[in-house]
């Protein structure tokens, strides 16, 4: 667990930065700056870029990271041109649909806000940026190298829209040039991720490719599903949202989800490097350290996502005080969306346990099923409360989907991601929910936030090393006290 953890604090501090960035962009900068309508847009030109990544990437970079390890010295870099090449099998056909059908397409997303008729092309490429970028930051991880993927990923498109913000504040850029300029960071990040990956191990074409090119290319298929899944319980409320209401509920909705979003942070930047790993021991067969992993990461991830769920919860009054009022009215929906990701944390590396084993089939149907749920709850409860019935629709699914996975992995691994210790955290949160729930200070925003904050991250580590509940956790925190 040593790099496990030297990596992830190191991911966590970056994405924390990121989300930093992300935070005051959202919160303050987009807000302030752009019209409801324009941040709507932008937010829709990103969900909808994300959704069609895994189309995109055609599975791609779960099959790097999947099979890199099973290759021989002899046959890398044929298995590395086919995972390269092979999202060209998707983006080709994909770009002459979208220039022959382009005003059918732009008819369709634009039905209900007229203002996206223009920006069709911007989804494709946004898509084929995030496609590639993960390619190759799936390269690096199978390296166990993933601080500057994370770095890239979380941190420098956030600062890069940041500065063009400020520019079209300033009016130094005009609207069309500011959403060029969000195409071109992600263009651009891309290419920066191609470098440095490519530096861990240059690409040598070899179009010989493994003789298990079929099974591979057929788990790229299959991973198209996976990661269309995921997406799609993740961002199609957005997608929708837009297509049954103004848009300017897209922007509102927003940015309810990311102040949730941020409790998935230490998860996320676990999973870069613990996802290569479970797929070694998958393909290794050792079954002992996968059990290991699987509680480690579970726990952890819980400690940290539970935490920051109860101060985003007992903060939201304060926070949403130093937005404009027109976004203050999302706390459902961030209550909604927090539990559901601290779901996802209390499962730990459970994604990667389900792609990289034999069982990816299964859990492709499962989670096609709950796709096609969370679409049609959608449909159903949009309509009837609008941006609080998306937020339902997510909450479900996720939370359908996250049982279904957990039993499972006990059903066919026979191993369970709790401990008592993580009864002792559940214990811990609800007590630090209840009673901070309850306290109010009447001071500056800013202030009450960073006071009950220290008033709450204090106690809870405290008690948690007392306890000795979690060993990494305890000594890191011995690390820290003796620095």
């Amino acid at each position: 667990m040593g790099i496990v953890l030297k990596q992830s604090f190191r991911n966590t501090i970056i994405t924390f930065i990121g989300f930093a960035f992300g935070a005051v962009n959202t919160l303050f900068l987009y807000t302030n700056i752009l019209r409801p309508s324009y941040y709507g847009l932008v937010t829709f030109i990103l969900a909808t870029g994300a959704i069609l990544m895994p189309l995109f990437a055609f599975g791609a970079h779960n099959t790097l990271v999947k099979f890199y390890s099973a290759q021989d010295e002899g046959t890398k870099n044929s298995f590395l041109t086919l995972v390269v090449l092979s999202p060209l099998l998707i983006l080709i056909p994909a770009a002459g649909l979208t220039w022959v059908f382009y005003d059918s397409i732009a008819a369709f997303l634009s039905r209900k806000n007229g203002i996206v008729v223009d920006y069709v092309w911007y989804f494709f490429l946004v898509g084929l940026a995030m496609a590639y970028f993960e390619v190759f930051y799936a390269w690096s991880k199978v390296h166990l190298k993933s601080v500057f993927g994370n770095f890239m990923k979380e941190v420098f498109g956030r600062v890069c829209i940041s500065i063009l913000l400020v520019l079209l504040y300033l009016q130094m850029i005009s609207l069309p040039l500011f959403l060029k300029g969000i195409v071109a960071v992600y263009l651009l990040r891309t290419a920066i991720m191609k470098v440095y990956a490519y530096r861990l191990r240059r690409l040598k074409l070899d179009f010989d490719f493994p003789k298990s090119y079929k099974v591979i290319l057929q788990y790229g298929m299959l991973m198209v599903l996976g990661g269309s899944v995921a997406l799609i319980l993740i961002e199609i409320d957005k997608f929708m949202i837009n297509q049954y209401i103004a848009i300017d509920n897209v922007a509102y909705y927003g940015v309810a989800v990311y102040i949730a979003t941020v409790i998935s942070v230490p998860n996320r930047a676990m999973n870069q490097i613990t996802y290569p790993m479970t797929a070694e021991y998958l393909n290794q067969g050792n079954h002992f350290e996968l059990e290991h992993l699987y509680k480690k990461t579970a726990l952890t991830s819980f400690i940290a996502s539970g935490l920051l769920f109860i101060l985003i919860i007992t903060n939201i009054e304060a926070l949403y005080l130093m937005i404009p009022e027109a976004y203050r009215n999302g706390f459902v929906i961030v209550f909604m969306i927090g539990m559901a990701k601290v779901f996802d944390a209390f499962l730990g590396n459970i994604n990667a346990i389900l792609y990289y084993s034999r069982f990816y089939r299964t859990v492709l149907v499962f989670g096609v099923f709950l796709a096609l749920l969370t679409i049609l709850l959608n449909l159903w409860l949009i309509p009837l409360f609008g941006i609080e019935g998306a937020a339902l629709a997510s909450f479900s699914s996720i939370f359908i989907f996250n049982l279904i996975k957990m039993i499972f992995v006990k059903l066919k691994f026979g191993i369970v991601p709790y401990t008592n210790s993580t009864f002792k955290v559940f214990v811990l949160l609800v007590l630090f929910g209840v009673l901070f729930g309850q306290i109010t200070f009447h001071f500056h925003p800013i202030l009450n936030i960073v006071l009950k904050t220290i008033l709450i991250v204090v106690p809870y580590f405290g008690l948690l090393y007392r306890f000795q509940v979690s060993e990494d956790l305890s000594d890191l925190i011995k690390k820290l006290l003796k620095f």
